[in-house]
């Protein structure tokens, strides 16, 4: 069989081809909701609660001229452009929203919003990276009865075979952040979205990173990895022949660690749930009585109540890690009742 294969890569080279090459998923211009439901694309309440969170960085930080809010993995562009209806109009009139995306640029999006395949250098506001980590792509690693070994994988069927031991960096990561105990266990390298952080991070001269997206944490990793592949809202195998979305959760905890490295003086770690709640996303239903006094009024307060609902749901989007990381501030009190 392995003579039929033109070429075993590791998966992390395997996974920019796939996504970031030539005519790679992203590359193309796919687009995350055609594949995969976002919380973006799940309700506009969630860029709304994310203005929120904006504003209040924007005070804290003396509502200066410019207030920079950047997209990294923007996607469509929706999560800006829903954020640009919600901010009140004083804060609008100074926001310099980019997104960050190697898509080509949507023709529908709002003229105000930079659209980049970079990021800026220099961050004065908020940049949220949601479900943008996911996509970094990274090796996987295996003990086998011989040791640890990277796997290798067959691009065009997605086929995996022992490679070669895990270089000196990719040890040092796996022995804080994912040690490997049993023949079978399985690890995805995790530093190049560590570096990738950084990157952000680093570009904050004041103001608040945010990265959102499936995460696990060092006392809880799972076993046999989390690799999988997304295409037109079905999960299906992992094969990185650009044909689907490959994606793999996120160590945020050791995400974290590299932005207090890259200059973050205030850390928070915490579930969307939680933070959507503290930002005002309850998911109640509206009291019968409003029905009686106001029934438009009461429907859309049952329709929030719905959309809300599902943003906070522990076993769904409510489950995603929030990393929110500040240079030259507090974590805002938003995000801390």
């Amino acid at each position: 069989m392995e003579a039929l294969v033109d070429e075993w890569l590791p998966w992390r080279t395997a996974m920019e081809r796939a996504l970031y090459g030539e005519d790679g998923f992203y590359r193309r211009g796919e687009r995350p909701a055609e594949h995969f439901r976002t919380s973006v694309h799940a309700s506009p309440r969630f860029a709304a609660a994310v203005a929120r969170l904006l504003v209040e960085v924007d005070g804290m930080l003396g509502r200066p001229e410019r207030l920079d809010v950047v997209d990294v993995g923007a996607g469509s562009g929706r999560l800006l452009s829903n954020i640009l209806g919600c901010v009140p109009p004083d804060v609008a009139a100074r926001l310099a929203p980019v997104a960050v995306e190697i898509a080509p640029r949507p023709s529908d999006l709002p003229d105000q919003i930079t659209w980049r395949a970079d990021l800026p250098d220099h961050i004065t506001g908020l940049a949220v990276a949601n479900e943008w980590l996911d996509n970094v792509p990274l090796d996987v690693v295996e003990r086998t009865p011989d040791g640890l070994r990277t796997v290798l994988v067959d691009p065009s069927t997605g086929a995996e075979r022992p490679g070669p031991a895990p270089s000196d960096e990719d040890h040092d990561w796996l022995d804080r952040w994912w040690p490997l105990h049993e023949p079978g266990d399985r690890a995805e390298i995790g530093h190049p979205r560590c570096a990738a952080w950084a990157s952000v991070v680093e570009r904050l001269s004041r103001g608040l990173a945010l990265a959102v997206d499936y995460s696990h944490f060092r006392d809880s990793r799972p076993a046999c990895g989390t690799l999988a592949g997304y295409r037109e809202g079905l999960t299906v195998p992992a094969v990185p022949d650009g044909s689907c979305d490959v994606t793999a959760h996120v160590a945020l905890d050791a995400c974290a660690v590299a932005g207090e490295r890259a200059g973050a003086t205030s850390t928070l770690l915490t579930t969307q749930r939680d933070a959507l709640r503290a930002l005002g996303l309850s998911g109640s239903r509206p009291p019968i009585e409003l029905a009686h006094r106001d029934p438009r009024g009461y429907v859309a307060a049952l329709c929030h109540a719905g959309e809300d609902a599902e943003l906070i749901d522990p076993s769904g989007l409510g489950g995603f890690g929030w990393l929110a990381q500040a240079v030259d501030m507090p974590i805002p009190g938003a995000l801390t009742p």
